[in-house]
């Protein structure tokens, strides 16, 4: 018998993710090898600290259909590592049967309905969400109150029922000592009540810029009947996004400069720069440029041009434009206070200028 002494929670993985939307072809294939490569560190992780259990609470694949090479080394890693259970809960992005014929014996699967696996004091719990099962599933969770209760859920904790959505007040007094969550990116965890708690342990590796931060798993200690848990950062790169004023440049160069000064970069890292502030001139190309101006700095670099430009209202009294009859149309607003009527007139610049902007 298996004793879940150490157990670690991770979820979130999405093998097979399409990056190319984030980043040039090159760094897109590097960045899915290294999805499968943090969770091959993970197992070693486990197997040189004496981890019994990992429990995978959803979204592994990053689809239903997952690549062969993704499910062949997926499937080859478990049956590699006989001596830790893996208990796969799917989540929203791998719902269907992508499992083999053949499950490896360590394999530990769950179903529309409450499956438990018992180690020793520790009892693992674990339910898929559906549509089936959205207003019955915690009704139905039966625990008792002398074992260590693990559950595994993957979905947004809500306070309304819904298919994926988890109540945290039905499930108060069920004798609940970790709820294991996946499906939310970032970690996070609070309490159900007196007795248990709550963990989102995040993604294991952050694969854009909307997933910036510390990315890793939870280690679960059950050591001495009580359960103790800590986030364990363990992503290959971190993932950085950091605004810089970068007022008062007079050029692209300048604004590099401010940019390279105020931020500590590394060549092991993805960091996406926001340059904001109001400058004088007007480059078309100012992200682009400074973007270059950096590409060695790190591993992978993206730069946003946030910044306004400052405006002289009355360069716009008699521009017979499309931009002046807009400003002059702003500023004659008696309802609207000065600072707002310049965020007004920046926004309206910036989407006549093409630009993106942020509302």
């Amino acid at each position: 018998m298996i004793f879940a002494e150490k157990l670690i929670h991770t979820a979130d993985i999405h093998l097979g993710s399409k990056m190319d939307s984030r980043f040039n072809r090159d760094i897109s294939d590097e960045r899915k090898s290294e999805l499968r490569n943090t969770l091959k560190r993970l197992v070693m992780y486990a197997k040189e600290n004496q981890v019994a259990i990992i429990m995978l609470c959803g979204d592994i694949f990053d689809s239903d259909s997952p690549y062969k090479k993704d499910k062949d080394f997926f499937y080859s890693l478990i049956r590699s590592t006989p001596e830790i259970d893996f208990l796969y809960l799917k989540g929203n992005h791998d719902t269907h049967d992508n499992v083999l014929e053949e499950i490896p014996e360590n394999l530990k699967l769950f179903s529309d309905k409450w499956i438990s696996y018992t180690y020793g004091n520790v009892v693992i719990s674990g339910i898929e969400l559906c549509a089936s099962n959205a207003s019955s599933y915690s009704a139905s969770l039966s625990l008792t109150k002398d074992s260590l209760n693990i559950v595994m859920l993957h979905g947004q904790l809500s306070d309304s029922a819904g298919s994926g959505n988890i109540q945290l007040k039905k499930l108060k007094n069920k004798n609940i000592d970790y709820l294991a969550l996946g499906h939310i990116h970032k970690p996070s965890e609070g309490r159900i009540d007196e007795r248990g708690e709550y963990v989102y342990c995040g993604c294991l590796e952050g694969r854009g810029f909307d997933e910036p931060g510390e990315h890793g798993f939870v280690l679960i200690d059950t050591d001495g009947g009580k359960i103790a848990h800590k986030f364990i950062p363990f992503a290959q790169r971190r993932i950085h996004e950091t605004d810089v004023d970068i007022s008062g440049s007079k050029n692209a160069y300048e604004a590099y400069k401010k940019v390279s000064g105020s931020v500590k970069f590394n060549k092991q890292d993805l960091f996406r720069i926001n340059l904001t502030g109001e400058i004088e001139f007007d480059v078309e190309r100012l992200a682009v440029d400074v973007e270059r101006m950096l590409a060695d700095s790190c591993y992978f670099i993206s730069v946003k041009d946030r910044t306004g430009k400052k405006i002289n209202i009355s360069q716009y009294e008699n521009d017979l434009s499309v931009k002046g009859e807009f400003v002059r149309m702003v500023y004659a607003q008696a309802d609207i206070s000065d600072e707002d009527k310049m965020t007004i007139i920046n926004c309206g610049l910036r989407a006549l200028n093409g630009k993106e902007i942020d509302l």
